[in-house]
């Protein structure tokens, strides 16, 4: 069996021994164009200790894409940072920086909170 137990869906056990099982497909997301991305700039301290970080959410691509986009944010903001469910985490307050150098990469930004 090439594939895990755990990954079969809508089947508990069957008694039919060429019962094909269905798996969970892996999607490939298509990466949106620059100009057709529309990203959310935050911050947010919630659960962090009261520490803030910029948070960036909506994009739309592959997960490669997603943190080479993360990589690039945190060199040119010279700060650390993860990249992790479709979101990007940059540590400290630099929703501005953050904008200006999305807008400047093509992106379409928008502020998100106060």
């Amino acid at each position: 069996m090439g594939k895990n137990k755990k990954e079969r869906i809508n089947v508990v056990y069957s008694t039919n021994p060429d019962f094909g099982y269905e798996f969970e497909s892996e999607e490939t997301a298509e990466t949106l164009p620059k100009n057709q991305q529309k990203l959310y700039v935050s911050i947010d301290k919630k659960s962090r200790g009261g520490k803030e970080v910029t948070l960036i959410e909506g994009f739309i691509g592959t997960e490669d894409d997603l943190k080479e986009l993360g990589k690039l944010l945190k060199t040119k903001c010279g700060v650390g940072g993860s990249v992790k469910d479709g979101e990007i985490l940059v540590q400290g307050n630099f929703r501005d920086k953050i904008i200006a150098i999305l807008e400047s990469e093509g992106y379409q930004t928008k502020r998100k909170g106060g």
